[in-house]
């Protein structure tokens, strides 16, 4: 049986231009957090694959400004292809660190999170920060990226560790600013890691 799909609009210029400037922008604001805390080389190469055909199209499609296309995606055609690609790409997103669990039968469990390097906690950080400076604007306050990390149900996927360090994280942005969570990052980060404390 043949499954009926919705038909998906045609990319356009203004959608591809508006994309281009917000993947530009988000990935100037995480390179400016990660450089804070001296994470470089993360800062450069962070969502590199938002370049490919395969995620870019989607933005070029689907971009509106206010949200990412890969919601938009998922009304139209049930899931979002942009996405599938791009959580397999990069390690900052929890999904990555999901595999599956040979007990599964005996636990019940078939997906099992990963904890996450620190390191990469903290570009997830800088992440949700930076999407919630681009998609929030002026509304945008120091505590927008913990409001929207409670609006989910990331510890469905995430090991209860990460999750613990990355709320803790954006606890602490919410309740002190950027200034004070960043050099607290910075200084965990250069004794070697962030989950001892």
């Amino acid at each position: 049986m043949k499954v009926k799909r919705k038909k998906q609009p045609a990319p356009t210029l203004t959608n591809a231009a508006g994309h281009l400037k917000t993947v530009v922008t988000h990935k100037y604001l995480v390179a400016r957090g990660c450089f804070a805390v001296g994470l470089y080389r993360q800062g450069i190469l962070h969502d590199l694959s938002k370049f490919s055909p395969t995620e870019f199209m989607v933005g070029a499609r689907y971009w509106q400004g206010n949200r990412s296309p890969n919601n938009a995606e998922r009304e139209i055609i049930g899931y979002s292809s942009s996405w599938l690609h791009h959580k397999g790409r990069n390690r900052h997103h929890y999904e990555y660190w999901v595999d599956y669990n040979l007990r599964g039968e005996i636990d019940g469990q078939v997906l099992i999170p990963v904890k996450m390097p620190g390191r990469y906690v903290v570009e997830m950080l800088m992440d949700r920060i930076a999407a919630s400076k681009v998609y929030k604007g002026d509304a945008y306050t120091d505590a927008s990226a913990l409001e929207y990390y409670r609006g989910g149900r990331p510890e469905l996927l995430m090991h209860p560790e990460t999750a613990a360090l990355l709320e803790r994280l954006l606890t602490m942005l919410a309740e002190k600013g950027e200034k004070e969570t960043f050099a607290y990052v910075r200084a965990h980060l250069r004794k070697g890691g962030l989950f001892d404390r």
